[in-house]
């Protein structure tokens, strides 16, 4: 860990320590020594640049759940310290809506849910970042439709014209990190079977997948076996048929331990053109930022199998996207 702090023993330990510190042992000031003072984070509802920014929001959301965990469940990354490197975070928040805040007036409602951060760092600072949290499962235990809570957003931001625009290809901007991964061959067989799964080809799911599989989709959804992965990514990709695929980003690995794992970064970016998990086709262009991770077992077809997979997107900022470019506000 050249450069880093010695007090943390590998990278994951300093992904998984750094967060603890900043969120519940309430060190907030130590933004101003891991995170580069113009750090890029993306998120699916917007773009920030500097941490500045990032310190203003870490607070705020702190005042809106002050009782706020982050476990971490896994960090898969690739590089190395000299040269940088990039950890794709998992974790499960838990947290009492206990303040008034982005999400309205405090609720007193417990909520759970998933994030999975991106995040570059080199000498012993993060410079560079993709978060994405399950926001439909955050609103939905809120008492909130995603669609109506988008709407809603948008008024108190200000309407159509001032509010916060969602992440599009339009407005992001190049950070200092512009890997793509690394060669592993379970980040490859991912990258493959999401990849065939967008070009329709869902047969993957029966001969890749383990007919036990657990899943855990947007919302907060957990589902189990090829009939609920099927739902999942069909609903999706017959939502935007004729959007474009990305794969941005593919790491696997191996480590003791652990069983073979991967994690990938998506897109998918075209029109509301089809009936799919976004209702009535609207033909509003949308850009839809994704994140899978996946650990694999012995159980399939040669010997192969998708075990567990985990995926998120933010349904808010697909929502919000789409009332925008429609006018339905």
């Amino acid at each position: 860990m050249k450069g880093f702090d010695p007090k943390f023993r590998d990278f994951p330990d300093y992904i998984i320590g750094i967060t603890k510190e900043i969120w519940e042992d309430r060190g907030i000031a130590t933004l101003h020594h891991y995170y580069a003072p113009d750090i890029l984070v993306r998120s699916p509802a917007s773009v920030v640049r500097g941490n500045a920014g990032v310190i203003g929001a870490t607070m705020a959301t702190l005042s809106e759940f002050p009782d706020r965990t982050l476990l971490g469940e896994d960090v898969i990354w690739c590089g190395t310290p000299e040269e940088g490197m990039l950890s794709s975070h998992r974790l499960l928040s838990t947290a009492t809506h206990s303040g008034d805040g982005a999400y309205g007036k405090a609720t007193g409602r417990k909520l759970s849910y998933r994030i999975i951060a991106d995040c570059h760092a080199i000498d012993n600072q993060i410079n560079d970042e993709w978060l994405i949290r399950d926001q439909g499962a955050i609103v939905r235990q809120m008492g909130w439709d995603p669609v109506d809570f988008a709407r809603d957003q948008i008024a108190r931001e200000g309407g159509p014209d001032r509010c916060v625009k969602p992440l599009t290809p339009a407005n992001d901007i190049q950070g200092p990190y512009t890997g793509r991964g690394n060669d592993n061959e379970w980040g490859a067989r991912l990258a493959d079977v999401v990849t065939r799964i967008m070009n329709a080809d869902f047969t993957v799911i029966g001969t890749q997948y383990d007919r036990a599989a657990q899943l855990e989709y947007p919302g907060g959804v957990t589902g189990h076996g090829w009939p609920d992965a099927d739902r999942f990514w069909l609903g999706l990709r017959a939502a935007f048929p004729d959007a474009a695929f990305a794969i941005h980003h593919v790491i696997g690995r191996d480590d003791p331990m652990m069983p073979p794992r991967a994690a990938i970064r998506w897109s998918l970016h075209g029109r509301h053109s089809g009936w799919g998990a976004f209702g009535t086709p609207t033909g509003a262009e949308v850009y839809v930022l994704g994140m899978t991770h996946a650990e694999f077992g012995p159980f399939g077809t040669n010997g192969v199998s998708l075990r567990r997979e985990w995926t998120l997107y933010d349904e808010t900022a697909v929502w919000k996207q789409i009332l925008l470019a429609t006018g339905a506000v």
